[in-house]
C-alpha cells in the first residue's frame, strides 16, 4: 500500500513521529548548520524538516510526488508547496543549492530518474541529503511507520545509485536506533539509544543518511575492448577479374 500525505501527516503528529522528527532534524542540522542566502528544496514529505530553514534561506520549497498528494505549507503566508512529477520538476537547471529527499526515493518507481532530475536542478557544488529506510534495520520491517513502506536500501545500493547519477557522497550516517513502536517507555529510552547507537555506530539503525554533492563531470572508464589480430587473406581481396596475365615463358 502506498502512503499518502494524510498518513504521513498523521504519523508525524504522533508521539513516535515527534521523536523521529526531532532526531532527524538534529542529523540534518549537523550537516547544514547555516543555509543563509541559499535556496532549499524538499522532495517527498520533508515538511517536518524544512521549517528550520525558513528564517535563514532566501527560498524554501516543498515538492511532493503526485501519487502522494500535497498539503498547503506553510500554514501562514504564501504557499511554498506544490504537487509535482518528480522526474520532471518545474524548475530551470542549476537553481537550487540544497535538496532534502525524505519519503521519496523508497516509494519511487523511477529512482534513477528522480536522482538525475535532482542533479539537474542543483547548482554546481550544490548538496543533497537523502534519507532512506535501512534494509538491515527494524524500521523497514514494520509497516506502522512510513519507513516500513516501499523499497529499503543498503549502503551499497545507495552508493551505486549515487555513482550512476553523478553524485559524490561526502558523508554517511545512520539514525533511529530505537524501536519503531509507540510505547511510552520505549519513547523515553529513545534519546539514550540514539546517543549510544550514534557514538558506537551500532548496526540496525532505522534509516541511512547520505550527503552527496553534484559531480560535474562523469569519470571516463578504461575501455576493455579486446583487439584480435585479423588473419591475412590468402589472396588479394580486390583481385582483378576478366583479365589474365600470360606467363613470361609463353611470350614470343
Amino acid at each position: 500500500m502506498r502512503l499518502d500525505v494524510v498518513d504521513l501527516r498523521t504519523f508525524y503528529a504522533s508521539p513516535l513521529g515527534v521523536v523521529t522528527g526531532r532526531f532527524l532534524t538534529a542529523t540534518i542540522r549537523a550537516r547544514w548548520s547555516n543555509c543563509g542566502g541559499m535556496a532549499v528544496m524538499g522532495i517527498g514529505y520533508a515538511l517536518p524538516y524544512l521549517q528550520q530553514f525558513r528564517d535563514e534561506a532566501v527560498r524554501v520549497l516543498a515538492f511532493m510526488p503526485a501519487e502522494q498528494g500535497v498539503v498547503n505549507w506553510p500554514t501562514s503566508g504564501p504557499s511554498a508547496s506544490a504537487l509535482v512529477e518528480t522526474t520532471a520538476l518545474p524548475l530551470p537547471d542549476s537553481c537550487i543549492d540544497r535538496v532534502l529527499v525524505v519519503h521519496a526515493l523508497e516509494t519511487s518507481e523511477q529512482a534513477r530518474e528522480l536522482l538525475a532530475e535532482i542533479w539537474r536542478i542543483l547548482t554546481p557544488g550544490g548538496r543533497m541529503i537523502l534519507i532512506a529506510p535501512n534494509r538491515g534495520g527494524l524500521w523497514s520491517r514494520v509497516d506502522t511507520t512510513p519507513f516500513g513502506h516501499g523499497q529499503p536500501f543498503s549502503r551499497g545500493q545507495l552508493r551505486e545509485l549515487m555513482r550512476e547519477t553523478m553524485f559524490s557522497p561526502i558523508h554517511w550516517g545512520e539514525a533511529l536506533y530505537g524501536a519503531p513502536f509507540q510505547r511510552r517507555f520505549l519513547l523515553r529510552l529513545a534519546p539514550i539509544l540514539e546517543r549510544i547507537g550514534a557514538r558506537l555506530s551500532l548496526p540496525g539503525a532505522g534509516v541511512l543518511v547520505v550527503e552527496a554533492t553534484k559531480q560535474l563531470y562523469r569519470p571516463v572508464g578504461l575501455r576493455r575492448a579486446a583487439r584480435r589480430a585479423l588473419p591475412l587473406p590468402a589472396e588479394p581481396v580486390l583481385a582483378p577479374t576478366g583479365a589474365s596475365v600470360m606467363p613470361r615463358e609463353a611470350k614470343t
